[in-house]
């Protein structure tokens, strides 16, 4: 069905970095999801105040903020297909994020509201009334929302889109709740004798998974808000590319700055060998750049490190700097190694990448590093920069 409605519906379906073709789908999704949420309310709804279900009402509220955030969605979409203007020079990618996290604010006011509403029926008790057109009702809300939640996270998936995730999150979590409320009717039906007040205990049952969707959908929204780590994937693209491209020797101080689903902005170093010529280089570099922006979405600013490589005293000296500075922490790495022979002392000027794991400060850190240095002999200096990634 998914393939069909994008072929239908997605005019170029597969050029999912084109920001049209992630707003037609980001409509796609989003219009069901209001329609199919609407209809669920209305049944749901009409039920569970006819028979007087706690749950299945609680239920039929949690559809109707289902379709309050698809609207969301749908207005979020729109504005993230806006070109960059001088405003907002790196596009509109990000109101994903924010969409996505007005979401959570709404899963998690409902899902207070149904907890409130459970416990004060718990300490109330009115036993709702049973019926099979309940149990039908609920039946079919929990294959709907099974497909819608599917729906998601395939096209989610698909064009990387925090959103639609986090509704898929939503939709799949709502049939669990659905499924509780289920069981709760099929056990009054079959049971008629039974005066258990089910009933308002999975009304909570409900809230309280409501309420872990919200709880989760913020905290993962959050992160992409505050800025995060690349992912593993992004950062092997970078490094494969660099260091199968001849003439490119290194690369370090990789940063990614993701603006939203198809904005992704990267700046590096890359090594080449000081005595290359800086125009062949230069050609180089660019060449790096325009394949991550073709192949990758990438849009890169690399920065040009000339290196030595010919001198028989520095290669000799690095290996032993690089294992004094692992013999403090193995995690550490150096890059930009120079050496600067003078009369009375000698510099050696490089950069030491350090994880945010490592627990040393940076101080620590140079001064362990100046005394490792000091033992292979007494006049070289260090001049280093650490580097925290």
């Amino acid at each position: 069905m998914t393939e069909l409605l994008s072929r239908i519906f997605i005019k170029n379906r597969d050029r999912v970095q084109d920001p049209r073709v992630r707003s037609a789908y980001g409509t796609l999704v989003s219009i069901t999801g209001i329609v199919l949420n609407l209809i669920l309310f209305v049944a749901k709804f009409l039920v569970g105040t006819l028979f007087g279900s706690v749950s299945i009402t609680a239920d039929a509220v949690n559809n109707l903020s289902d379709a309050g955030s698809q609207i969301v969605s749908l207005i979020s979409f729109r504005i993230a297909a806006k070109p960059a203007d001088r405003e907002h020079p790196f596009g509109h990618a990000r109101i994903e994020y924010v969409s996505s996290m007005i979401v959570s604010f709404l899963i998690l006011l409902i899902g207070v509201e149904l907890l409130r509403e459970s416990v004060t029926k718990i300490f109330s008790p009115q036993l709702p009334e049973r019926s099979w057109v309940a149990v039908a009702v609920l039946g079919g809300s929990i294959l709907v929302k099974l497909w819608l939640g599917l729906f998601n996270l395939r096209i989610g998936k698909r064009i990387d889109s925090s959103v639609m995730r986090a509704t898929a999150a939503d939709s799949l979590s709502d049939v669990v709740s659905t499924s509780a409320v289920l069981i709760c009717t099929l056990i009054l039906l079959l049971f008629p004798e039974s005066n258990l007040n089910l009933d308002a205990y999975v009304g909570v049952g409900v809230a309280i998974l409501i309420l872990v969707a919200g709880v989760k959908i913020l905290l993962e929204t959050k992160n992409s808000i505050l800025g995060e780590a690349p992912s593993d994937e992004i950062v092997k693209q970078i490094t494969a590319l660099v260091e199968s491209t001849p003439g490119a020797l290194g690369i370090h101080d990789l940063t990614v700055h993701n603006y939203g689903p198809g904005h992704v902005i990267a700046a590096l170093h890359v090594e080449v060998d000081g005595k290359v010529n800086v125009f062949e280089s230069h050609d180089m570099i660019d060449n790096i750049e325009r394949t991550l922006r073709r192949e990758y979405g990438i849009e890169a600013t690399i920065h040009m490190d000339p290196i030595v490589t010919n001198d028989a005293l520095l290669n000799a000296l690095r290996p032993q700097v690089e294992a004094a500075v692992r013999s403090i922490d193995d995690r550490l790495r150096i890059h930009d190694f120079r050496f600067v022979s003078g009369s009375t002392h000698s510099n050696l000027i490089f950069d030491v990448a350090v994880p945010f794991e490592v627990a040393l400060s940076d101080d620590e850190i140079n001064r362990a590093i100046a005394d490792k240095i000091s033992r292979l002999d007494p006049s070289y200096f260090t001049v280093v920069t650490v580097d925290r990634e």
